[in-house]
């Protein structure tokens, strides 16, 4: 009997369930047009990935499948599988393609010789650039790396005979028909759910929708039908990397309100070894030199820098890992930690900000001081910027292990403590984000206090009247206002201000101004999340301020609201999209424009289905499921004509209306329509948050969003512990996906608070009170108004709120402060060892 096979059922009881089956991505075999599995050089965008991995069939080396011959052209077919009804039935946009094939483009010409040694052409219908510094990237690959991107659907791919090529016959915008021969053909396969993943829903009682993906409501994006069953990622809508970490987060904290009661009680400590006393013994320094795919290994050899390290003093262990921080690879370096009796550690490989906690943790399970470790980044600050020279990028490896080996030599075990967390949070900002993120809180079972610089609470969303899906938002957010402001748990104040902000993660202290006669008030919490919102740009373009019949889209939604009537007998309206956005002032993609006007177009179209109503665009980006209002606009006569950020629209108003002249894409030639009413699809523009942000010392985009700690792996956080990050104040974004943001800070938040203590010390700065001279230098150098002069005449340094910058020891005139596991004779090894031949 084969027990590989045998399937044992085990019964759990636990008190939520959280889906994320994922999703699979298409078949393009049936597009038999494409030619995919009857050509070897067509292949899908999944497959690309895998030949540009140093773990793939080729080992990073790019290469075409047929003869491994380096290609020369490579193009891009986006939307296979996706906004497709035709042959799949899959109308959605798939939301994640057009990035990643422009990031394949990008690292595909990386790969190849010089940028300019390979083509890389995107066919493409609109490009969905979307997300947060997303329209950044494609501008950067069409003016930095001259990726080609033509606004073409291409319907069939033709072998050229006697070659491994294929030709792409095409249409142009004015007619017009190109061929070109491509090397390599990259099919941008869309994602869809599988039938095992419709079979799960089935099963635990869960409802999809029609396109198979699990059913959840805009208000509560993580729920499903069934009470207690939450899901996230893929499964639960198209969505990228950011989106799912988001999610997850965001269904962790549904099931955190619902098990708050219960929360430590089936927990089961990780048991640690006791710390060896290294203190007497010699260094013994294991050095690990990672390839990191093809981020270090394609420039750098790897081999030789291992072979170099062995040479150095201390090192008793040299080895090289494909991945460093796999988990196979971690238990590996742990048993070469015992074997080796090494009591020092040190990885090149790349981010110590993403990755020194990794291996820190490794130390430890071997019963090592975390702070017996160090790193040398030879990925961001050598693979990365000198892909052009791999010799020099080989020798400036060599250059980093050297300086961190001398480094480890000198370094030593620091000690943490144990400091208690006020289990409070507080949330700047009373929006729909704020909001839903204070209440999550609050049912984790953790107090919140929500100060909103307005004398009403709900943000922007106040000019919103209702959601694409036809949801009434005024009536959610009166709702949302009502729960919160009876919630045992929180406590609210409007026209407030935060004016004064200190300690540290854990343990804040936050002051606030309210009401008009600025009575202050300070609050004690243990973690905070930033929530200011944005709101709508006030267009100086196109009449808007000089003839009332020019308006933004949320000015539409609020005279449809009040005065349905007068619309009803507008003849023909025109919408004008991007207006302040992905332009030189703001390069940016506003994201809900799109969405807004085709919402107000079919708003217009029920109204009155005669009204004419054409909408000036430069792209549609209806993501995901919005892509069937796109196609239900078309189906009820919305017209959509396209632009340029050349050639804008220009508007002419008189006695009689408005007057709107645009260059038809198709028939390349002016139109001129006479408009009852233009609607502008304004930017999107973040709240003034400069003093909210020097207070807190977190840091903002030149847009002036708030930037969160790593854009993929920490899309709520801020670098600084114990502080969040949600809703418009990070981007723009839509309604539901502000309510899943804040649910994913409130998981965040609320994990941090669960804790109840915290370790502090270790890198921290040291004051020698016999050397400290009391000039005040430390006082006004640091940023976070840590040092203090103590009772005793001499600085104090709280090694809670130090922040372990180094700032103060550098400036002190007499040399009286130390930076633990910075200390001199430690930079000083790593700086003399740059120099050493």
């Amino acid at each position: 009997m084969d027990h590989s096979q045998e399937i044992v059922e085990r019964e759990v009881e636990v008190g939520g369930v959280i889906l994320a089956p994922g999703a699979n991505t298409f078949d393009p075999t049936v597009s038999q047009t494409y030619l995919y599995g009857q050509h070897p050089n067509v292949v899908t965008s999944l497959e690309f990935e895998r030949i540009l991995s140093a773990s793939g069939p080729y080992m990073g080396h790019l290469q075409r499948p047929s003869d491994g011959k380096e290609p020369e052209r490579i193009a891009w077919i986006q939307c296979v599988g996706s906004r497709n009804i035709n042959e799949c039935d899959n109308g959605y946009c798939s939301g994640v393609c057009c990035m990643y094939a422009v990031k394949e483009a990008i690292v595909a010409k990386e790969h190849s010789p010089s940028i300019d040694a390979l083509d890389t052409t995107i066919f493409f219908m609109d490009m969905r650039t979307y997300g947060k510094d997303f329209e950044k990237y494609y501008n950067r690959a069409q003016n930095e790396y001259g990726v080609k991107f033509v606004r073409s659907r291409v319907h069939t791919l033709f072998p050229v005979p006697e070659t491994e090529q294929l030709r792409i016959d095409y249409a142009t915008e004015d007619g017009g028909i190109i061929s070109e021969v491509f090397d390599m053909v990259v099919l941008s396969v869309g994602i869809e759910i599988g039938k095992e993943t419709v079979e799960l829903a089935e099963n635990l009682g869960v409802e999809v929708n029609h396109h198979r993906f699990a059913k959840t409501d805009p208000f509560a994006p993580v729920s499903t039908s069934r009470s207690g069953v939450y899901t996230c990622g893929v499964f639960q809508g198209p969505k990228d990397i950011p989106g799912s970490v988001t999610e997850a987060s965001a269904a962790a904290a549904c099931c955190a309100q619902n098990l708050g009661a219960a929360r430590g009680t089936l927990v089961t400590s990780k048991e640690v070894p006791p710390e060896i006393d290294v203190a007497g013994e010699e260094p013994r320094i294991g050095v690990f030199v990672c390839n990191c795919g093809i981020n270090i290994g394609s420039v750098v050899d790897v081999p030789a820098v291992a072979e170099y390290a062995k040479s150095l003093p201390y090192v008793v262990y040299t080895g090289e890992n494909l991945f460093s921080c796999s988990q196979d690879t971690q238990e590996a370096m742990k048993e070469l930690i015992k074997e080796h009796r090494l009591n020092r550690m040190v990885v090149a490989a790349c981010s110590p900000r993403t990755h020194e906690p990794l291996f820190r943790e490794t130390l430890v399970d071997c019963g090592i001081n975390k702070y017996l470790f160090d790193m040398a980044n030879i990925r961001d600050q050598d693979s990365w910027v000198h892909q052009s020279d791999p010799g020099e990028a080989t020798e400036k490896a060599k250059d980093l292990v050297r300086m961190a080996v001398a480094r480890a030599a000198f370094l030593r075990p620091l000690k943490e403590s144990l400091l208690e967390i006020n289990q409070r949070a507080l949330v700047v900002g009373g929006g729909v984000a704020g909001l839903n993120a204070a209440l999550s809180i609050a049912r984790q079972g953790f107090g919140a206090v929500v100060v909103e610089k307005n004398k009403e609470l709900g943000g922007l969303a106040r000019k919103v009247q209702h959601t694409i899906e036809g949801l009434d938002v005024q009536a959610y957010l009166d709702n949302l206002v009502k729960e919160v402001g009876s919630h045992e748990n929180i406590q609210v104040f409007t026209d407030a201000q935060v004016v004064g902000f200190g300690g540290y993660k854990g343990n804040f202290t936050t002051e606030i101004k309210t009401g008009e006669n600025g009575d202050r008030q300070t609050i004690d919490h243990g973690a905070t999340v930033v929530s200011t919102g944005a709101h709508d740009y006030k267009p100086t373009e196109y009449l808007y301020g000089e003839d009332q019949r020019v308006m933004t889209q949320l000015e539409l939604g609020e005279k449809l609201a009040k005065d349905r009537a007068a619309a009803s007998g507008w003849n023909q309206v025109v919408m004008i999209q991007c207006v302040g956005s992905r332009n030189e002032e703001n390069p940016n993609c506003s994201r809900v424009c799109c969405q807004g006007a085709i919402k107000h177009a079919l708003e217009l179209k029920k109204l009155n289905e005669h009204l004419a109503v054409t909408v000036l665009y430069r792209d549609i980006r209806m993501y995901g499921f919005l892509e069937d209002y796109y196609q239900e606009a078309r189906e009820k006569g919305v017209t959509f004509a396209r632009y340029s950020l050349s050639d804008p629209p220009l508007v002419e108003s008189n006695g009689d209306g408005l007057s709107v002249t645009f260059r038809d894409h198709v028939l390349n030639r002016p139109i001129q329509v006479a408009a009852d009413a233009l609607i502008l699809s304004a930017a999107t523009i973040p709240n003034n948050t400069e003093d909210l942000a020097t207070l807190l010392k977190v840091p903002r985009d030149a847009d002036g969003y708030f930037i969160e700690a790593h854009a993929k792996l920490r899309p709520v956080d801020f670098s600084s512990d114990g502080i969040y990050l949600c809703g418009t104040a990070h981007s723009p974004k839509l309604i539901t996906e502000s309510i899943g943001q804040a649910l994913a800070a409130a998981a965040r938040a609320g994990s941090f608070l669960a804790a109840t203590d915290l370790t502090i010390g270790g890198v921290v700065a040291q004051v020698d009170g016999d050397k400290c001279a009391v000039c005040l230098t430390c006082v006004r150098t640091c940023s976070y108004g840590v040092p203090r002069i103590g009772e005793d005449g001499y600085a104090v340094i709280d090694e809670a709120s130090c922040q372990g910058c180094g700032a103060c020891v550098a400036e002190c005139p007499g040399k009286a402060i130390m930076l633990q596991h910075f200390t001199d004779d430690q930079l000083v090894a790593k700086s003399e060892s740059l120099f050493a031949s």
